[in-house]
């Protein structure tokens, strides 16, 4: 972790972020990740108005306060062109000085110069190395790369080239995305050459989560043959659910690939996902509903096995 800044290590039992899902992340959710030392962290549209997320906020940093042994947390923002709530929000984040801001769709040099002037980190959420380079060149402390395979809105590339062809022009932080569902994944991550993962999928069925009943047990029952890549939901490319898509009346065969993006209205695009569930490729490895420290904590003995396996060739 030597390219992570002290203030993103501290209290890490696991070098990861519960990554911030749309509908799925809410303050429950974001204070059991930092009590169980991963760092937790929401998409601002999740809280339904500003007030809300003035309240959310509020719960968040009020209920670790006084924490001492609590992971750090953060907000994700969608910077997009088309969201009209990022004033607010910004405004939100910087009236309370989040120490991590996590930028998506779009560029993050919206927020360098006011999240950089509290003292906040940013890091970018990319999903190619092209926007990789513009990310860096905006000015922000990390990257999220996003690779082919993770839940949500998805990248093309496998993790395996994400990593090292941005580490070929970014020596700075590196959180890596797609398929992260097991502590074995996570120290693969390590090895590729990331300081963090980014757990979307594994944690989706946790209990403290926002998923309705129907979400989790889906997400449970599924595996990687029934994801589905489509622009069709959202006019950008996102792995869903194939039985939440069948269930919404959609045809996976035959997704309407030339959907436009536009994130105008939060609300609006909550309802295109209220019914039509995302998850990563990852989703094979989630068995059960639990508590969101009991998955962390199955990743940790997981993570530190991995790292005690012998190099191939070396005599037991």
């Amino acid at each position: 972790m030597g390219r992570l800044p002290p203030a993103l290590t501290r209290n890490l039992r696991l070098p990861a972020i519960a990554a911030p899902m749309f509908l799925v992340s809410g303050p429950e959710m974001v204070v059991a990740a930092c009590r169980a030392g991963v760092v937790g962290s929401f998409p601002a549209p999740n809280a339904r108005t500003p007030a809300d997320l003035e309240a959310w906020v509020t719960q968040i940093g009020a209920a670790l306060a006084e924490d001492v042994n609590a992971a750090p947390w953060a907000i994700n923002l969608v910077v997009h062109p088309s969201n009209d709530r990022f004033p607010s929000d910004l405004e939100c984040v910087v009236r309370h000085r989040v120490r991590l801001v996590i930028t998506a769709l779009g560029s993050p040099a919206r927020v360098v110069d006011a999240v950089h002037g509290y003292g906040g980190l940013i890091f970018a959420d990319v999903n190619s190395v092209g926007f990789a380079r513009k990310a860096a060149a905006a000015g922000v402390d990390g990257l999220v790369l996003v690779a082919a395979g993770a839940g949500g809105h998805t990248g093309q590339t496998a993790g395996f080239a994400f990593v090292e062809e941005v580490r070929q022009f970014w020596q700075g932080p590196i959180v890596l995305g797609g398929a992260i569902s097991t502590g074995q994944a996570v120290r693969a991550a390590e090895v590729l050459g990331a300081d963090l993962a980014y757990l979307g999928t594994a944690l989706i069925a946790c209990e403290e989560s926002l998923a309705v009943p129907g979400y989790k047990e889906m997400v449970v029952a599924a595996g990687a043959e029934d994801i589905v890549p489509s622009k069709g939901i959202t006019g950008v490319t996102a792995n869903w659910l194939r039985l939440s898509l069948i269930a919404a009346g959609h045809d996976p065969a035959n997704m309407p690939e030339d959907k436009q993006p536009n994130f105008e209205n939060a609300q609006d695009d909550a309802k295109a996902w209220k019914n039509v569930w995302s998850a990563g490729q990852g989703v094979g490895a989630v068995g059960a509903e639990e508590p969101l420290a009991r998955i962390v904590a199955r990743l940790e003995q997981e993570y530190d096995a991995a790292c005690r396996l012998p190099r191939f060739g070396a005599k037991e």
